[in-house]
């Protein structure tokens, strides 16, 4: 017999187990379903063994255990995976434990959110929960919901007699895919760490075991669909990562652990709930980005009157370097400075102006830490706060502060009653770069004490969304993405990047990225500089990034004199941040993306390019009947060698047109679509 033959009898026969040992694991498991019944969430308590190198174990095949897998239109896209956790005390609570109740539901809810993707969110979904106990009488429950674009589930711990002060060290839930998955895995050094850092394309087979993954996680398995790991809800609890786990095609979770006792990740009173861990499912990329599953996980508002959370898009002095070459004062923190942007803000329409590091007050001479010692009720005598803010007042603009966290812990109960009295319209917390269970806490304390004194918050320095805007719609955006400003100092956040972030990072929620450089450089003619920085892609690329991302705070990032002059201005002076409906019109990560968006009667469309060009027809059977009017931002010809050349043209349509867009390398293209007159 020739040794490759016995390697195909062998895998043949490893293939047949596995096919077996998986029927027999699934009797007598629990089943829910989506409400359209294309995906279901398999419950159980027999797992079938594999040992270290991921076969199954010869001996004892199967063993008591809570395990769940999901099928997506009858195909199994998650095998077999563990579920349960291991606290500090009792031991681990999933292994060993058997099912004792179970209930079963279905929730069917409209809501209305002040900013979003979609205004009216639906809420439908089947649900499950299944009590598990072990011999000893420790007891958990897992929760499922099961929505037509996802599932996820959670973990509830309740008060028990051995169980009072739950203490978790690690999870073991894990996501077993049924076939190598081409993955986009976010690789972080740590868990101390802003989630700024560009994607890769892995098989999830080639991951490492070492290698830290930040969420979300999105994954392809040809044939069977698209599925994307994140988690929502992350209250008094730790944020959940990926690491490679036993198993060809396993990652396990790993949890964010205390700063000051890395062997333990919560700890907390019973009962306790763990985040919810999602898993969106869609046979295109696209359907992934228009879910609102995150946002449905969270409990909702807490504010009841949200006619103060107002979106919008705002100057910033920051990016540019504070550039005002138009001007014969010397530039930057200052008053005269600030007050240049506030113009240039009340000039385009803007309704903010966000005053960014250098305003607050630094107690007495020290200047080597300037953001960790400022004085955030205290302002730099260079910049008359109070002034600027009645300044932009009488200009119908509203000011935004940058603060430190460590600023905001400290000050926050004095800072916060300040702004509502200045008429501070939000304040940019930048700089927590962790998600252990005492940041978390501090972000739930920072948005509940912003709300109580009409303040919005744009978190910086970031982990990533989980739906709390929800539950506090003043937290209007965050960033926890390597954003525009790394091209003042390199060349990373460029076409291939902005194609990637939304089937990856935006998944999980809004992102201030800070669109909008008019400097347009390829790849040939950029430089990375701090003062005046250039942007990396054409000028048309610039523009439809308003309509790909989603953030309702968006930074237009240039400096005022960049823009004047410019005909394609216009598009992001129309261009509203926050929508009333949105379709994904077609896109692959790392290539190209087309997304429509509609505010009101107006549609907007945004087409990005990487570094190689595409053309594609878009087909506009979303408009609705009547006759429409197409304005179109597109690349030059010659936008490949000159970023900065576009067309403008006008064009009738109807919701029979069909749209081809032509997009250079590195190139886009923006649409305003809006009944004809």
């Amino acid at each position: 017999m020739t040794r490759t033959r016995l390697m195909l009898i062998c895998l043949f026969a490893l293939s047949a187990t596995q096919i077996s040992l998986g029927q027999q694991a699934d009797t007598g498991a629990r089943r829910v379903s989506s409400p359209d019944g294309s995906i279901t969430f398999l419950l159980s308590g027999a797992l079938p063994v594999v040992d270290e190198t991921g076969v199954f174990a010869a001996k004892n095949p199967v063993e008591s255990s809570m395990f769940y897998a999901v099928e997506f239109r009858g195909k199994r896209v998650i095998e077999h995976s563990r579920l349960g956790l291991e606290l500090a005390g009792p031991g681990a609570l999933g292994p060993g434990m058997r099912e004792s109740a179970t209930t079963t539901g279905q929730a069917d809810e409209t809501y209305t959110i002040p900013v979003g993707k979609t205004k009216a969110v639906r809420n439908n979904y089947n649900w499950l929960r299944a009590d598990f106990a072990d011999r000893s009488d420790h007891k958990i429950s897992v929760e499922v919901r099961v929505f037509n674009d996802g599932v996820a589930f959670r973990y509830t711990i309740p008060d028990q007699p051995s169980i009072h002060q739950v203490k978790i060290a690690h999870e073991l839930t894990e996501f077993t895919f049924a076939k190598d998955a081409t993955s986009y895995p976010l690789l972080l050094e740590g868990f101390q760490t802003p989630y700024e850092d560009e994607y890769t394309m892995r098989q999830v087979s080639g991951l490492h075991k070492d290698w830290l993954i930040g969420l979300p996680f999105l994954a392809e398995e040809p044939g069977l669909g698209w599925v994307a790991i994140t988690e929502a809800d992350i209250d008094n609890y730790a944020g959940m990562y990926l690491k490679k786990a036993p198993g060809a095609f396993a990652l396990r979770s790993e949890l964010s652990p205390h700063v000051d006792d890395a062997s333990i990740a919560v700890d907390t009173p019973a009962p306790a709930n763990s985040p919810w861990r999602v898993l969106l499912i869609a046979d295109e990329p696209g359907r992934l980005i228009e879910s609102n599953m995150v946002l449905n996980l969270n409990p909702p508002s807490k504010i009841a009157d949200t006619s103060w959370i107002k979106p919008g898009k705002s100057a910033w002095d920051w990016w540019s370097g504070e550039a005002a070459p138009s001007v014969s004062f010397k530039t930057g923190m200052n008053t005269n400075t600030m007050k240049h942007y506030i113009d240039f803000a009340a000039d385009s329409g803007f309704p903010y102006m966000l005053i960014d590091a250098g305003w607050a007050a630094v107690p007495g001479t020290r200047s080597d830490d300037y953001a960790q010692l400022a004085d955030i009720t205290k302002v730099n005598p260079d910049v008359d706060l109070p002034g600027l803010i009645k300044y932009a007042q009488g200009r119908n603009v509203k000011i935004w502060l940058w603060a430190h966290w460590t600023s905001v812990d400290k000050y926050m109960d004095r800072a916060f009653p300040l702004y509502e009295k200045w008429g501070i319209a939000g304040v940019k917390i930048d700089f927590m770069n962790r998600d252990d269970q005492w940041m978390v806490d501090f972000y739930h304390r920072v948005i509940s004490n912003a709300a109580a004194h009409h303040l919005m918050i744009d978190f910086h320095g970031a982990y990533k969304p989980d739906g709390l805007r929800r539950t506090w719609p003043n937290l209007i955006t965050r960033e926890s993405v390597m954003g525009k400003e790394y091209l003042k100092w390199s060349a990373r956040t460029g076409p291939v990047h902005n194609t990637t972030l939304p089937f990856t990072r935006m998944l999980a929620g809004p992102m201030d990225y800070t669109p909008g450089a008019f400097g347009n450089a390829n790849r040939e003619t950029f430089v990375a500089r701090n003062m005046m920085p250039m942007g990396l892609g054409t000028r048309a690329h610039e523009l439809a990034l308003f309509v790909v991302f989603e953030s309702p705070f968006e930074m237009v990032a240039d400096y005022p004199e960049h823009y004047q002059g410019q005909k394609e201005f216009d598009f992001i002076k129309r261009v509203p941040t926050t929508w009333d409906e949105i379709h994904v019109l077609g896109g692959v990560p790392m290539e190209w993306i087309s997304v429509a968006r509609r505010s009101g009667k107006d549609w907007y469309l945004g087409s990005i390019s990487s570094w190689e060009d595409h053309s594609v027809n878009l087909p506009l059977n979303f408009l609705g009947p009547g006759n429409f009017v197409a304005e179109i931002y597109a690349d030059a010809p010659d936008a490949a060698q000159e970023p900065t050349h576009t067309t403008i043209t006008r064009q009738p349509v109807t919701q029979d047109s069909v749209l081809l867009v032509n997009m250079a390398s590195g190139g886009g293209n923006a649409i305003w679509i809006h009944p004809a007159q």
